[in-house]
């Protein structure tokens, strides 16, 4: 359970994959937290892939250190080196969407991009976003990415 929800404080929760969508509802859920005086909590999920299994061959590969560095990546590339100071990063492992379901407990807004780094991009929304707009635990809001022609903000 989320420390701030325990203590009464407002948090604003946005999922994060490193997706430029992701990105710019990271970037609009900061926008939000000011305006708000809320807390921003950026979570990025991660989960071991179905294939790799107990008969790898190897050393397993470090997910929640990669998980760690895209989402750090990711908020620079929001941010650049000055983080906002009511940002925390969660790493959580699991399934993105019952991660971002069980982070939204107690929280004012889950914040997301409408598409990922999976499915096909000819989706309005991605798995994960419709998943969490269907069961979330607060208010979600979907940003959306530029229209064609429409300059990245």
């Amino acid at each position: 359970m989320n420390t701030s929800e325990e203590v009464g404080a407002q948090r604003i929760v946005v999922g994060l994959d490193g997706s430029d969508s992701s990105v710019r509802a990271l970037q609009y859920a900061s926008r939000l937290a000011q305006v708000l005086r809320t807390s921003l909590e950026v979570v990025i999920a991660w989960s071991y892939p179905v294939a790799l299994t107990a008969y790898a061959v190897g050393e397993l590969p470090d997910l929640e250190r990669s998980a760690r560095q895209v989402a750090t990546e990711a908020i620079n590339s929001a941010f650049g080196e000055t983080w906002p100071t009511s940002l925390s990063l969660e790493v959580r492992q699991g399934n993105a969407a019952h991660v971002l379901i069980t982070e939204s407990a107690g929280a004012e807004m889950l914040v997301l991009g409408s598409r990922g780094h999976g499915g096909f991009a000819g989706l309005l929304l991605g798995s994960v976003s419709a998943e969490c707009a269907a069961h979330a635990r607060c208010p979600v809001l979907i940003v959306h990415g530029p229209q064609a022609g429409e300059a990245n903000q």
